[in-house]
């Protein structure tokens, strides 16, 4: 399974995917910028913060952006240390698929999820038809990202994407998410200040980061604006399904689905990279979870996020077009196991290993060095747990005879030290 951040996830903040639920930070390390000439570190961030903004309107004016734009949005910005606070802290605190899952599809948020739906049913279904993406799905994703228009954040974009741009950690990417919020505010879609989101910029309703926002948002309501920020969420809500039709969703296929695994399987033939079409799953003996022989809907890949001991699922195409949302396989399952609830489907019917734990990033890190020396290619040392540090755990796990599942457990890394 990727590795869950409770922070805004890895991939958003590596550029590579749309947008990540809200979250409540647990820890809070304070930045190391050193002082000069004894002014407080605040106010030495700020003076190169300035400086930082000059440029980069200088930037700005040069790609066409209106100077009195730049000066009116900037005008108040300091830099934000609780934005740094937060981006420095993300990647430590990991969790669980059942933990994980425990939440993002809990019984509130099934129950919010239908009432969302119920409300918004004449724009959903209209939404349906126009992209071929199911209301339960986009419900769902707007329940994950903004408990149904709950939370959105409150954090001014402009202000958060200039302070990470300028930290540099990942200065480019900030800084072209900052040049499209320009461009979102010139074509008067809304305001300066009230262009609001998360600390990472992620923005609106469904949480759109300003370059997917100006590649896939839809005016869905005809009045002249894509208002992902307001009240009224159709807007998001249609710009979420065109995402979802752009990256190439199919309709009528399903994301995917809880099976029951036989007897005696292959577990090396589990993972994303192997897709059969369902009549080899069901001469291997895979049933959906009724018992029942799985349906036909082009390739599919069994996955186990939990391992052997956790609940298996059949994942079709659809399921990585929602990765394209977010990249993160727990992330995905929630989508979709959440949408089946908020259709009236059943819970996850199998157990998971619940006497796990999460590994930490350090432990991450320290699993894919003992796996790089034990002679499995994980792809590298970053703490994120991928497909090759699943097939590098798969090869190691069938070295020592245990099962080939490719779980990146405690007991794996306590095996390999």
């Amino acid at each position: 399974m990727k590795a869950l951040t409770t922070g805004v996830t890895a991939a958003l903040l590596a550029g590579m995917t749309q947008a990540s639920p809200a979250v409540v930070e647990t820890s809070i390390r304070p930045i190391a910028r050193p002082a000069q000439g004894g002014l407080p570190v605040v106010e030495v961030a700020n003076q190169a913060f300035e400086r930082w903004i000059e440029a980069f309107k200088a930037k700005a004016r040069a790609e066409g952006i209106d100077a009195a734009l730049l000066e009116r949005a900037f005008e108040g910005i300091t830099y934000n240390t609780t934005v740094i606070q937060r981006d420095r802290n993300q990647n430590e605190f990991t969790k669980t698929i059942w933990d994980y899952l425990d939440t993002a599809a809990s019984d509130l948020r099934r129950d919010n999820g239908q009432k969302a739906l119920a409300r918004e049913m004449k724009t959903l279904t209209a939404i349906e038809a126009e992209y071929g993406v199911p209301k339960e799905i986009v419900t769902a994703i707007w329940g994950l990202e903004s408990a149904y228009g709950t939370f959105k954040g409150e954090t001014d974009i402009v202000e958060a994407l200039a302070t990470l741009g300028f930290d540099g950690r990942r200065g480019e990417f900030f800084e072209a998410q900052l040049m499209a919020a320009f461009q979102i505010l010139q074509a008067g879609d809304t305001d300066p200040r009230g262009m609001t989101g998360s600390w990472a910029g992620a923005m609106g309703h469904t949480q759109f980061i300003p370059t997917s926002y100006l590649a896939h948002a839809v005016d869905f309501t005809g009045d002249g604006k894509r208002d992902i920020w307001g009240d009224d969420p159709t807007d998001a809500l249609a710009s979420t399904a065109a995402y979802l039709a752009d990256a190439g969703w199919v309709t009528g296929m399903p994301w995917g689905m809880e099976v029951v695994l036989p007897e005696g399987f292959d577990y090396e033939i589990a993972g994303e990279h192997v897709e059969k079409f369902a009549a080899e799953w069901n001469a291997l003996g895979v049933r959906d979870i009724e018992g029942n022989e799985l349906p036909d809907h082009g390739p599919a890949s069994i996955r186990l996020p939990g391992g052997a001991k956790g609940a298996a699922f059949l994942t079709y195409g659809n399921f990585m077009v929602l990765e394209r949302y977010n990249t993160a396989d727990a992330y995905v399952i929630a989508v979709g196991h959440l949408a089946d609830l908020i259709g009236g489907g059943k819970r996850i019917q199998s157990g998971w290993p619940r006497e796990d734990r999460a590994l930490t990033l350090p432990e991450r890190e320290e699993l894919q060095t003992r796996l790089e020396a034990a002679g499995f290619d994980p792809g590298g040392v970053d703490g994120k747990i991928g497909p090759k540090t699943l097939a590098a755990v798969r090869a190691y796990q069938k070295s020592i005879g245990v099962t080939p599942d490719g779980y990146a457990s405690l007991h794996i890394l306590q095996k390999l030290r």
